[in-house]
């Protein structure tokens, strides 16, 4: 067990990251899982710092000390990322999870009752802490927890104006919005446009789809009259 005072990283390099490790808010079912070559490397860096403090004190041994719990840190964060990766059924599984529970959450009545989904409410209904998850999803998607869930909610809202009438007051109420505006600010931050501005680029482009739907109809029908026409002469 090692156990090192607040007082001690006073004024270091290390305090002023030592809060970038975000595994110091894992809980302990989310733990480290080392190969025997990885818990070799560790044993080795508590070694070593063991060794220093048990030496004589001098000018050099905080550096030196701060020196080998950067490095311990930055090994476990590095066998974290690993475990993110090479764990990959248990983490695919919980990508599946969180997917099922925002679709499942974005097709209820909760939007308008209790509003968007909150990170702290997607873990807990995960069993997963909140840190944890976030450091798992920027692994492996990219995206954090927030981020998740503002891309069911825009995914949400463009099905909302593509395929209602609805007025963007009435689908921002719909998504949980207390205000338009809110909505409107968020939805143009994804997707670089307004949800009017979204609407109207749809509802342009489906209906040059069907024009050109038509024009293929009638070319089709057009040959088909020719061929027929050829055939009797």
């Amino acid at each position: 067990m090692l156990f090192i005072h607040p007082d001690f990283l006073w004024n270091t390099s290390l305090a002023k990251k030592i809060k970038q490790y975000d595994f110091f808010g894992y809980t302990i079912n989310e733990a480290l899982f080392l190969s025997e070559k990885e818990e070799t490397t560790i044993n080795a860096i508590v070694e070593n710092i063991k060794n220093e403090y048990q030496t004589n004190i001098d000018q050099f041994s905080q550096d030196i000390i701060i020196s080998h719990l950067e490095t311990l840190l930055n090994y476990s964060e590095r066998f974290y990322q690993r475990q993110f990766i090479t764990r990959k059924k248990t983490n695919h599984q919980i990508l599946d999870r969180l997917e099922a529970l925002l679709s499942d959450y974005f097709n209820s009545d909760n939007l308008v009752s209790k509003g968007l989904p909150t990170v702290q409410y997607i873990s807990d209904q995960l069993h997963i802490s909140p840190t944890y998850l976030r450091s798992l999803l920027k692994t492996l998607t990219g995206l954090n927890t927030q981020q998740h869930i503002h891309e069911k909610l825009i995914e949400k809202a463009k099905e909302k104006l593509s395929t209602t009438d609805l007025t963007v007051s009435e689908i921002a109420y719909e998504l949980g919005f207390e205000h338009m505006q809110s909505f409107s600010k968020l939805f143009k931050e994804k997707t670089s446009q307004s949800p009017l501005a979204f609407r109207a680029n749809f509802n342009q482009k489906y209906h040059l789809f069907l024009n050109c739907k038509h024009s293929t109809i009638l070319l089709q029908q057009t040959s088909i009259a020719l061929q027929t026409i050829f055939q009797i002469e």
